[in-house]
Parts: structure tokens; C-alpha cells; sequence
């Protein structure tokens, strides 16, 4: 009670008061910063800054591909038309002509038309890479060149690829194209990720960047509204899942509020409960031939969406159905096998016919998963696995290629000024 007192005294509480009005006085002329840097950007941004000068300086020497380049003489449609042919697909041997082309399942045949994929791949490769060297330097030359990229690519008249898909992954001898094939453009969804980093730019010239978003506008509305494209979007297996991720990424970037709400909407009632079953795991994929590269695909995209689609007042990280399941199941479900493979072999799934000695490599759902839940694990795993896997078709199924730029916000470049690279 004394020392109640002692504190409640009338000359004591005058003095109080006026600590607490200097207090407020110096806290106004001096407020308190709010952390605005993202810790774990500037560490990603520190362990991949070697690779991401590597990849970017290798960038700002190439010559800007274009889908006119190289003129698909088996496709049916036009110069300015993305063409591929179906992976799966194999000369017929029953006859001399090979056709029509036959399945089979995940065997890639390595002598299908590849010239518009790897343009494709190659450019957004590029642009990814100078755009997180922009967010770490600051220097307005990667920008600069990166809008070469996309002007070539998407909008000079002369050498633009439609917004379409009409012609991908044909079969010879029995489609033009295949609604599957819109899984070709997985790639553009870190494109529209990117951009807006380079839009922090003054030398990214507006035009571009309005005429991307054009693109991706009038691409997105082909998805929605074509037959392949309606087809695709309801497809069972980790091919709708793969198509939302790009509508997710486009809407994102063109700021379409209604197609990102459509895109929660289905993934909260369609995509996630019909794939992914309680030990997070997805049963289509398992029936495949090569269940282990499916299921890591799945994982990393089911996560890429979450990334997508989450906001303050929605994170589909922790949207939970009746009976438990949530997304973070998937990688739970994928990481252990992540770690050592042979795990899987043990656990009696199937090896993969193709590609299995090459996987797995740094798989982003793990690095979203630990942006998500600080799990250490998940980042300690990432840290460790192969960041630029060689084998080609590793690579068609990693869609992210700067993860820097997926875990970070354009407001925090330069993330490491040159002055500050240590």
C-alpha cells in the first residue's frame, strides 16, 4: 500500500503526466517503422543472388525469341499460332505413315514439334530472370531489356504469337489440337508474377506492359469461353488444377476481381475436394505411369494457387473441408518423399518410367509451405535440392523459376542494393 502510495502521490502522477507527454513528443517526431522488408525475400534474395545475375546477364545477350521464328509445317493454323504436339503421342506402327499418332502414357517422344514451347519457355525464363535482378539491383537495364522479350512475343504485329491455344499438343493423323495442350502456357503464370517488379521500372515502357495485359486478358477470356478451354478447366486431374493456376496468375496481374473470386470459388469447390484425398496425396495421379514427377507436380501447384488466391481476409492455406483436409496435406504428403525418394519405393508406390532418376528438384511448395507455417523443415529440404535441373522435361514441369519473386511484394525493390550485397 506505501509503495501504491508513493506511485499515486500528487507530485508523482505531474510527473508522470509529463513523461508521457515527452513520450508522445518524441514518438511524433520520430514514429516507430514498421518492418516492411520481408525477411525471408532478402534471405531467398541472398542465397539465390549468384544465380540470379548468372541467369540474368546470360538474358541480356540473347536475342528475343518469337513464335514466327519457326514455322510449324504440320499445324494447321497460322504463323502467329502456338503449335506443339502431343508428348504422349507415337508413330503408329501398324502402318508406313505412322499414323495416326497412338498413346503412351508418360513416355515422352523426343521427336515432336518443340520449337514454340522452348521460345516460349526461353523468353519468360529471361524476363523472369531480369526481372529479379532488377529487384535486387535496382539497375533499369534489366527492365529495359526484359520489355524486348515481351514486345517480340506478344505485341509487334509482325512477330506476336494469338492468344490462343487452338493448335496445342496435336496428335498427327487425328487432332489439330488438344484442350490438354492449354498446360503449355503454365509457364506464362510466373510471367504475370514478374511484371509487375519491372513496372516499379521507368524504363519499362507502359505500352508494354499495358499490351501484356491485353494479352493476357483476351488469352484468359479464350480460356473461359472455347470449347478446349471449358474442357480443360473441368478436367479431373491435375490439368484443371494447372489451368487455374494461370488464370489465378493472369486475373492477378490484369487485376480481374471477378475471374480471382471465380478461381477461389473453384478451388474451394471443385478442384481441391475432387483431387486430393485425406493423406494428401491424389489418387488420379498415383494411377499414372510416372506417379511420383504427377504428385510433385500437384503439390507445387496446389500451393502456387494458394499463393495466388489467398488474401488478408482468405488464406486458402487454411481453408479445411468437413472432414479435415487442407492444402497444407499435399505437402505433408510429398515432403518426406522430397527428401529421400527411395522412401517411396518402400512405401510400394510405382517408379516412374521416364525422368525418375531426375527428380525431385527445388520444388516451390516447399518454400510457399514454410512462407506459410515457418515449418523450418520445409525450407531446410528446399535449401538443399537442385535449383536448375538440366533434364528438359524436369523443366516443362517447373513452372516457377524465380521464387524470389513469388514470396516478395515489387514495393521492396531493390531487395540487396550492390552496395549492400553481403
Amino acid at each position: 500500500m506505501r509503495f501504491f502510495a508513493i506511485i499515486c502521490g500528487p507530485m508523482n502522477i505531474l510527473f508522470m503526466r509529463a513523461v508521457i507527454v515527452i513520450a508522445f513528443l518524441l514518438f511524433a517526431a520520430h514514429p516507430i517503422q514498421a518492418a516492411t522488408t520481408n525477411d525471408l525475400a532478402v534471405t531467398v534474395a541472398k542465397i539465390d543472388r549468384a544465380r540470379i545475375l548468372r541467369l540474368a546477364t546470360r538474358a541480356m545477350e540473347l536475342r528475343p525469341p518469337a513464335i514466327t521464328d519457326h514455322i510449324a509445317t504440320n499445324s494447321t493454323g497460322g504463323p502467329h499460332d502456338f503449335f506443339s504436339q502431343a508428348d504422349y503421342a507415337w508413330p503408329n506402327p501398324t502402318n508406313k505413315t505412322g499414323l495416326p499418332y497412338i498413346g503412351r502414357d508418360g513416355e515422352s517422344n523426343p521427336n515432336v514439334f518443340t520449337y514454340h514451347r522452348m521460345a516460349m519457355r526461353n523468353m519468360k525464363d529471361a524476363v523472369a530472370a531480369l526481372a529479379a535482378a532488377y529487384a535486387l539491383t535496382g539497375d533499369d537495364k534489366y527492365p529495359r531489356k526484359a520489355a524486348e522479350f515481351i514486345r517480340v512475343f506478344f505485341i509487334d504485329p509482325k512477330t506476336r504469337m494469338n492468344p490462343n491455344l487452338q493448335y496445342a499438343q496435336a496428335v498427327l493423323g487425328s487432332s489439330t489440337g488438344e484442350p490438354y495442350g492449354i498446360i503449355d502456357t503454365l509457364h506464362l503464370a510466373e510471367l504475370a508474377v514478374v511484371v509487375p517488379f519491372l513496372e516499379k521500372s521507368p524504363a519499362f515502357p507502359p505500352e508494354v506492359d499495358a499490351g501484356l495485359k491485353q494479352w493476357f486478358t483476351d488469352y484468359s477470356h479464350w480460356i473461359m469461353t472455347s470449347k478446349p478451354g471449358i474442357n480443360e478447366m473441368d478436367n479431373a486431374n491435375n490439368h484443371s488444377i494447372a489451368c487455374f493456376v494461370q488464370l489465378a496468375a493472369f486475373a492477378k496481374y490484369t487485376g480481374d476481381q471477378q475471374v480471382l473470386e471465380m478461381c477461389r470459388d473453384r478451388f474451394k469447390d471443385v478442384l481441391f475436394p475432387n483431387q486430393m484425398t485425406n493423406n494428401g496425396s491424389f489418387p488420379r495421379e498415383l494411377k499414372r505411369t510416372k506417379p511420383y514427377g504427377y504428385s510433385i507436380f500437384q503439390a507445387d501447384n496446389l500451393s502456387t494457387l494458394c499463393v495466388l488466391l489467398s488474401t488478408t481476409n482468405d488464406d486458402l492455406w487454411k481453408f479445411t473441408l468437413h472432414d479435415g483436409r487442407n492444402p497444407r496435406d499435399a505437402v505433408d504428403f510429398i515432403y518426406p518423399y522430397l527428401g529421400d525418394k527411395k522412401k517411396w519405393l518402400a512405401d510400394g508406390r510405382g517408379k516412374d518410367v521416364m525422368h525418375w532418376e531426375n527428380w525431385p528438384a527445388r520444388q516451390p511448395c516447399l518454400l510457399f509451405a514454410y512462407a506459410e507455417f515457418g515449418d523450418a523443415r520445409y525450407f531446410d529440404l528446399w535449401k538443399k535440392l537442385n535449383a536448375d535441373p538440366m533434364d528438359l522435361e524436369i523443366r516443362r514441369n517447373m513452372a516457377i523459376t524465380q521464387p524470389l519473386l513469388w514470396i516478395a511484394t515489387p514495393e521492396e525493390t531493390p531487395f540487396i542494393p550492390k552496395n549492400h550485397s553481403r
